[in-house]
């Protein structure tokens, strides 16, 4: 029973979180049930649904429920068929011990439609307690000259049924003197009294006694009885009296144990025996001899037990001052018990709601009742909570309040509040109640995810492994749970033409990004896409990061060498004259490297000569230059090997093999007037026209235009050296250009340039780009025995 008590009130909690909600101020008039006490468990108390005019199924979709302020909870309901039930059997003398009616209070909530109804339950009373008298024998002394008539009082008995089942009659056992007459109290209770129907005679007989009997009014009734000892004495013809037939004093209820109340004084005109006079309680019910004490002599009166106001509010206390000879006067004392503020207020909790979600707006918290025990001022209370928290109490009923949201909340700034409720009542001196309840707040997807970077930037080497992880994209979100968890995903690119998922993936739990292929820097230097983060809310919250990813060059490629070309069928030759001065310019090797940056950055060195300290190549833009004078021992050949090198990590390098042929001068019919041989500073006009033509293409070509000559060579014969190392006498072939450019070509244009080996004019017999570099070659030409030879393509740069 106890289980289920508690379980019905954790249900009364839950329900009356609704009802206050949306309960009205006006409430239905109350409904009552009665029921006897002792009634056994289970017993039905009555139809609900019928007193409250509903049918029985509304019970049921209403989902009413039986509340009570009490601990225990003795009425359960049955919603399927509206009856009440006893929970356990009641004791009416337990629960209202002599107040009549004795009523229970319960309530009704109905949540469809809220609805708050209050019930009565009385509780009838039932015969199972018999009269009692506290003294089992009463001793009288009546005075011999008692006239008949004369009344003396008597113990009443003490029955703790009320109403029909308390003490109703008095009767004693036969005798020739006396009888029984019943008197009310100023308090409506009966006692009885002895009237005297014959004298007495002390003479005759001193001592009389019989058998009191007090019966209830039950069916069948019940009784108790007492010995009632009648001593006769001599002639005593004056009774005590007291000063005021009615006495009032108020007492606080804190007083102390032992403090005097009131001093009784009574006094009696006879002298002696008949004049002493002892004080008593009269008709005293258990309450008031347990917190009462009389002093016999003094007529005090001092309190025995503790007072509580909350229990009983005031006392009526018979006095009974008796002389020696038996006579007696009597007064009643009203005891007004003070109310102490001693009780501090009650919060009793209904209902907590929690977590709540922090997107609330003026949601119910916390439902609670407030009580104080005290009366008045003491009684009165006020409820409040801090005003820094989002949080404001609301009162619908009275004494009942909700705890509610004043705005939403931001579960980011704040996930939990600790509320600290205090009541505190208008006493003196004022007590308090606090109640503390922490509450949690829930979190609602209101956050989307944050990227820790708005770009990023990352590196990946070419020719790198396929799923090389090449960075991570991170984003963060301030929620919490599902709302908090973040799946990343590549967004389709701006650019329809990049197959992004052919490049990279990412993970969509940590945001790592991989690599999916090998990469060419030569092919793809770098790329942008946009990465998503999205959460697992609802509705999914996400945001969006750029990501730019570099390429980086790895010295993947060998230096590429376009003059002088290497495979063709025969070497190329360059001509050298023999009066050429120390510096003269042989030709200028070109070469190219697809890399990129220091990769690309070339550099030439000379490995090998015929004639080591004859010629010299410049390091940085290959131009190879003669050291010093010809002599007439330099052989007339000469073989030169060239190194090609990067400045990649580790290097990579090409060589290149330089035929030269010395030669005494050119033949007259092809050199140029000597005239226009001494005039350098003055262009050829082919020359002229050539450059001309190629400046208008500048913007598509990086260098200039590779020329090559075809010279006819002329009988080996030794022309007359030029001063200063000038052109050999003769015209000067109309087929020779001079072409200035840099030490490499970019490696996005190649170009093969070659000469007809028939031409005696030196025409031009193709000039295109070659894809993918491949080597051009020039047609190779021995040396005729007349001495004529024939000049692959020369290029020459001069920087002096």
């Amino acid at each position: 029973m106890e289980n289920q008590g508690e379980g019905d009130l954790q249900t009364r909690q839950v329900l009356l979180l609704f009802v206050l909600l949306g309960i009205s101020p006006a409430h239905s008039e109350p409904g009552s049930f009665s029921i006897m006490e002792e009634t056994l468990s289970g017993a039905m108390v009555g139809n609900l649904a019928k007193k409250l005019g509903l049918e029985v199924g509304e019970l049921s979709s209403r989902e009413a429920q039986i509340v009570s302020n009490n601990n225990k909870q003795p009425l359960q309901l049955n919603i399927h068929t509206g009856d009440l039930l006893l929970s356990e059997p009641l004791d009416r003398e337990e629960l209202c011990g002599s107040t009549e009616p004795c009523v229970l209070h319960f309530q009704v909530l109905m949540k469809n439609p809220l609805q708050f109804l209050q019930i009565e339950l009385h509780i009838m009373d039932t015969n199972d307690h018999s009269p009692i008298f506290w003294e089992k024998e009463m001793v009288l002394e009546i005075p011999e000259n008692s006239l008949v008539g004369a009344v003396f009082l008597l113990e009443s008995a003490v029955d703790l049924d009320v109403g029909i089942n308390a003490v109703k009659s008095y009767t004693i056992s036969q005798n020739s003197h006396f009888h029984i007459k019943m008197r009310v109290n100023p308090d409506g209770k009966q006692y009885p009294e002895l009237v005297m129907d014959k004298a007495l005679d002390y003479e005759e007989q001193p001592e009389l006694s019989f058998i009191l009997t007090a019966l209830d009014g039950g069916s069948p009734p019940r009784s108790g009885t007492a010995l009632v000892r009648v001593v006769v004495v001599d002639t005593n013809d004056n009774s005590p009296e007291f000063e005021l037939m009615f006495y009032e004093v108020k007492i606080p209820e804190n007083s102390i144990l032992g403090s005097l109340i009131i001093t009784l004084s009574a006094c009696d005109l006879d002298s002696g025996i008949n004049g002493e006079i002892s004080y008593s309680f009269s008709h005293a019910s258990e309450d008031i001899q347990k917190t009462f004490d009389i002093n016999k002599i003094s007529g005090e009166i001092s309190l025995k037990g503790h007072l509580d106001f909350e229990t009983i509010e005031s006392y009526s206390i018979i006095i009974k001052a008796t002389d020696g000879g038996g006579l007696f006067g009597k007064s009643t004392v009203r005891i007004q018990v003070m109310d102490i503020n001693d009780n501090s207020p009650e919060i009793i909790v209904s209902s907590i709601i929690n977590p709540i979600p922090e997107n609330s707006l003026e949601t119910v918290v916390m439902i609670f009742s407030i009580r104080d025990r005290d009366s008045g001022d003491n009684g009165r209370m006020i409820c409040s909570v801090l005003e820094d928290l989002p949080f404001m109490l609301k009162s619908s009923v009275q004494n009942y309040y909700t705890l509610e949201t004043q705005h939403p909340l931001d579960r980011e700034s704040t996930s939990k509040y600790n509320i600290t409720i205090t009541v505190t009542d208008l006493g003196t001196p004022r007590l308090k109640t606090q109640h503390n309840i922490t509450v949690e707040v829930s979190d609602v997807n209101d956050n989307a995810p944050a990227f820790s970077q708005a770009s990023y930037t990352m590196y990946i080497p070419e020719n790198n492994s396929p799923a090389l992880h090449i960075g991570t994209v991170r984003a963060t979100d301030s929620d919490s749970g599902a709302n908090a968890q973040l799946t990343y995903s590549l967004l389709p690119p701006h650019d329809p033409h990049l197959a992004l998922a052919s490049l990279v993936s990412i993970n969509a739990d940590n945001g790592q990004l991989f690599a999916l292929r090998a990469l060419d820097y030569e092919a793809l230097q770098a790329f942008e896409f946009r990465v998503g983060a999205a959460d697992r809310g609802s509705p999914a919250l996400s945001s969006q990061a750029l990501v730019r990813v570099l390429v980086l060059d790895a010295n993947d490629n060998a230096p590429f060498v376009l003059y002088p070309l290497q495979n063709a069928s025969a070497p190329c030759t360059e001509l050298l004259p023999r009066a050429a001065e120390p510096g003269y310019l042989l030709t200028k090797v070109v070469a190219v490297d697809r890399d990129s940056g220091q990769n690309a950055w070339l550099s030439f060195q000379l490995l090998k000569a015929t004639e080591p300290g004859l010629f010299g190549v410049w390091p940085h833009n290959g131009e190879v230059r003669t050291a010093r004078l010809l002599s007439e021992r330099d052989a007339p050949r000469h073989r030169l090997l060239l190194l090609v090198k990067d400045n990649g990590e580790p290097p990579q390098s090409a060589s290149v093999t330089l035929h030269v042929l010395l030669v005494d001068g050119f033949s007259q019919p092809y050199l140029p007037p000597p005239e226009v041989a001494r005039q350098p500073a003055q262009p050829d006009a082919l020359t002229l026209y050539l450059v001309i033509a190629l400046a208008s293409v500048s913007s598509l070509f990086l260098f200039s235009l590779l020329l090559f000559v075809a010279l006819r060579l002329c009988r080996r014969t030794r022309p007359a050296s030029l001063p200063g190392g000038s052109v050999p006498e003769g015209r000067f072939p109309g087929h020779l250009l001079d072409v200035r450019g840099a030490g490499t070509l970019s490696h996005s244009y190649q170009y093969e340039v070659c000469l007809a080996g028939d031409s005696g004019a030196g025409e031009f017999k193709f000039l295109k780009p070659v894809f993918p570099n491949p080597q051009p070659q020039c047609p190779e030409k021995e040396i005729e025995e007349t001495g004529t030879f024939h000049n692959s393509l020369g290029l020459f740069s001069d920087h002096n």
